[in-house]
């Protein structure tokens, strides 16, 4: 059933629409199909996953370049796991912890996934095996580990200092797609210089969609930082429209365009100028492993963390 009673703590404007805390997983699937201040935000990365997955087996069928499979699998994974964290996350307090651990977990992959896209497709030609290029992969798979071990950290201390848990949330889901990014905002700032890009060999059809891209990404930090617009009228946003749900979209349709603009960068590259196979799956293992440790590693101190009886909140 959908709890009407509001929490001690009320997250910034969501009064309504909770969950009763301790429900079985079974109440927590039939909560999607009822509408509580979760449901929209369960769909709107549960239906997106499958997408992905769509254009993840549609690549597969001609022969395609390895770091765009292992981006498309990412694409697919972060939705997914989101979607999950949200559905079970009133089954108790550790499942909840849990689900998110491996949300950020999946986001952290995401991340890595992007870099191996970027870095195989995206790159401007005069950086191709430079100190920055080589350095790029094993740097995002660092930035992978520690961005889910800030994240995961960011749920343990917010009980007690809200403040700092949500500065590091944002900076754990920030500093990945700045540093990601790098590529796309010199070839970006070459095109904004009178047609400069032209001449260095860095423009594209895809170029518009990497700022469709960025757009967004830049669209969901602000809502997800601000809790716009129901901190502006609390109760009014509780089950439709809350800052979480357009988080959700803006990020989805994000992808969407990158997932694009990836593969149009892919096209224009010459035949045979991709990676090969170890050198995308050799990262993506080890980031994706790494981040599991870090998710068994917090999984493990939450026994030792007390934490008020009210600190349910909706993501």
């Amino acid at each position: 059933p959908i709890s009407i009673r509001v929490p001690i703590l009320i997250p910034r404007g969501i009064v309504s629409g909770y969950r009763e805390p301790r429900s079985s997983a079974a109440a927590c699937l039939l909560s999607a199909f009822q509408m509580s201040n979760e449901t929209l935000n369960i769909w709107t990365h549960f239906v997106p996953a499958w997408y992905f997955a769509w254009q993840l087996a549609a690549a597969l069928r001609p022969r395609r370049a390895w770091p765009f499979l292992a981006y498309l699998l990412s694409c697919c994974l972060y939705p997914l796991a989101s979607s999950g964290a949200h559905t079970f996350g009133a089954m108790s307090r550790r499942a909840r912890h849990l689900g998110y651990f491996l949300d950020y977990a999946a986001l952290g992959t995401y991340s890595l996934g992007s870099a191996l896209a970027y870095s195989a497709y995206a790159f401007p030609p005069e950086w191709l095996g430079g100190t920055f290029h080589l350095c790029y992969v094993p740097v995002a798979v660092l930035n992978a580990a520690l961005a889910t071990g800030l994240a995961c950290y960011s749920r343990i201390v917010e009980p007690a200092r809200p403040r700092l848990g949500k500065a590091a949330r944002t900076a754990a889901f920030a500093c990945p797609y700045l540093f990601d990014s790098i590529p796309i905002f010199y070839r970006v700032r070459w095109a904004c210089s009178l047609g400069a890009c032209a001449a260095r060999g860095c423009a594209g059809p895809a170029l518009p969609l990497h700022g469709r891209h960025t757009a967004l990404a830049l669209l969901a930090g602000l809502v997800f930082a601000s809790h716009l617009p129901e901190r502006l009228a609390p109760g009014r946003f509780d089950r439709l429209g809350h800052s979480h749900q357009l988080f959700h979209v803006c990020a989805i349709l994000g992808t969407h365009f990158q997932v694009e603009a990836v593969r149009m960068d892919m096209a224009a590259l010459p035949a045979g100028a991709a990676p090969a196979a170890l050198s995308t799956l050799i990262p993506m293992g080890i980031g994706a492993g790494a981040s599991l440790a870090v998710v068994a590693l917090c999984s493990a101190s939450l026994g030792r963390v007390q934490q008020p009886s009210s600190a349910w909140k909706l993501h």
